[in-house]
């Protein structure tokens, strides 16, 4: 990580041939929680996602509509950004490959690269797969299909510029090797490391069967292979090579660069040989997530099963959405996706757990104390337990966001909430006003729990934006300032503060 507190982490830049689907949502969450807690940190933070428009599935898709590409391009964009919109996401910037900026960073890459020796005009022929916008050889063929999606691939030859990666091998696996990190999880590292091993061919970089795309200068019969184009708007974004605003040269390299498992490939070798080409230093780290499966069974049109995630939104909220993804499963493995599982997160984590916390401590404060926060008195072993429980999630949570660990991050945040709930269960706060001898005490008890609300609202805001402002809110706070710096300190929560009794958070659903 940086310790210059400047961070700058990507969303792959999704193709608007798609229609937005759950795991799009996932991903752009994944990047949109990891920015707000960083933000949360006192980071600056460098938050980029956007549209990969060019190709030939893109121009096949605009032709067979009656549309130019780009009116094509132009009208799927507005999905994604409604989206992004509708889920919350936080985004610095949003890039698309059909912008002038972008064109102009592709191909100086191109000629920085070529005027380097390493780029080089050739004839190519292979087995190509439209769909997946890939050459494949005659080995790697499954019953004469792509080994990707399984669909039927046509033997295509033609004029190409290539790019020599394989000079970048033994550079790219010594990479690999020295950083451990660089590739995560663990797992997909050692899948990259074993295909790299295996030997890199030169590539193919661009096409003459289609026009959609950027053209190679000085040669415009020919455009760009979508994924040199496409990978390119990491660096297109910040300026680069221009860089008039700065941005390139504060926030490169990317600290985190996070994507699909299906697209690691292109992330971990093909990105990394570009830039080693150029001269431009490499990503810190590369993380594959894994896929979501819906009850049990692949995402697929023909199942009917693509979980589309304006209809969860509107189904169960935003916040139990954004929560549910991140908790459900360990980022980089395989997830599946039911409505039972969420039904159950909603009532079982975010009802019972925080809701009823809320709820509890709110209700007390307002019968025994009519809703003015009282000083704390002497602590006594119980409080103590709770400060000190406090602290160690805190450097718990940092150290798991670090790690992209964003599941156990909210578990460890759990852990917090029920050591609140018990809390409450063993000071028996209802018990204590029985007796006007205790009333300290009381006080004492009560400042503990509002507090442990007040930094667990804090924790929890990067995950669930409304939920962490509702919780300020009820304590008096300002909701707009999201900082855990600078608020994290135990005792920040001011004595004569007047607190609302809390409507629930999260009201329990019914299940069906």
């Amino acid at each position: 990580m940086t310790n210059d507190k400047r961070f700058y982490l990507t969303t792959p830049i999704y193709y608007v041939n798609d229609v937005p689907h759950i795991g799009h949502a996932y991903t752009t969450l994944a990047c949109d929680v990891l920015a707000r807690y960083k933000r949360s940190r006192g980071y600056d933070v460098f938050f980029l996602t956007g549209t990969d428009e060019h190709g030939q599935k893109v121009e096949k898709a605009a032709h067979a509509k009656g549309e130019t590409p780009l009116d094509l391009a132009d009208r799927v964009v507005k999905r994604f950004q409604a989206l992004w919109e509708k889920l919350d996401i936080s985004n610095t910037d949003f890039i698309r490959t059909s912008q002038e900026r972008h064109k102009l960073t592709v191909q100086h890459l191109f000629r920085t690269i070529e005027e380097r020796g390493d780029i080089y005009l050739g004839e190519y022929e292979d087995w190509y797969c439209t769909p997946c916008e890939t050459f494949w050889t005659e080995t790697q063929l499954m019953d004469g299909n792509c080994p990707d999606c399984g669909r039927p691939t046509d033997k295509l030859k033609e004029e190409s510029y290539f790019f020599r990666m394989s000079k970048y091998q033994q550079q790219l696996l010594d990479h690999i090797e020295a950083n451990p990190d660089f590739i995560q999880p663990k797992s997909r590292r050692n899948e990259v490391l074993s295909f790299v091993r295996e030997g890199l061919r030169d590539l193919s970089i661009s096409r003459t069967s289609f026009s959609w795309g950027i053209p190679v200068p000085g040669n415009e019969k020919h455009v760009l292979y979508v994924w040199f184009d496409a990978l390119t708007n990491y660096i297109s974004a910040l300026g680069y090579p221009g860089d008039e605003d700065g941005r390139y040269a504060t926030y490169w390299p990317c600290d985190a660069h996070v994507m699909g498992k299906d697209i690691l490939r292109f992330h971990a070798v093909y990105w990394p040989t570009f830039l080693l080409a150029a001269g431009v230093p490499l990503p810190r780290k590369v993380f594959a997530h894994g896929w979501w499966t819906v009850e049990g069974q692949k995402m697929s049109k023909s199942l009917a099963n693509v979980v589309e995630p304006n209809m969860l939104i509107d189904k169960y909220g935003v916040d139990p959405i954004r929560y549910f993804l991140l908790r459900e499963v360990p980022f980089g493995l395989d997830g599946d996706f039911s409505h039972s599982a969420l039904v159950h997160r909603i009532n079982s984590d975010l009802a019972n757990d925080l809701g009823n916390l809320v709820s509890r401590s709110t209700a007390m404060l307002n019968k025994y104390f009519d809703g003015t926060l009282p000083a704390a008195g002497p602590a006594e072993e119980i409080d103590t337990a709770l400060i000190e429980k406090y602290a160690a999630v805190l450097a718990e949570v940092d150290q798991q966001m670090d790690n992209l660990a964003f599941n156990r991050a909210l578990q460890t945040i759990w852990t917090l909430i029920s050591a609140a709930n018990k809390y409450i269960d063993e000071t028996a706060p209802w018990g204590l006003a029985k007796d006007p001898d205790q009333k300290e005490r009381l006080g004492t008890v009560m400042y503990n729990l509002l507090e442990t609300v007040r930094l667990i609202g804090l924790m929890v805001t990067p995950f669930m934006p409304e939920t962490g402002a509702r919780i300020a809110e009820i304590l008096g706070q300002d909701n707009t300032n999201t900082l855990l710096d600078g608020q994290d300190v135990w005792g920040s929560l001011q004595a004569g503060q007047t607190i609302e009794k809390a409507a629930p958070l999260f009201p329990r659903i019914e299940k069906d």
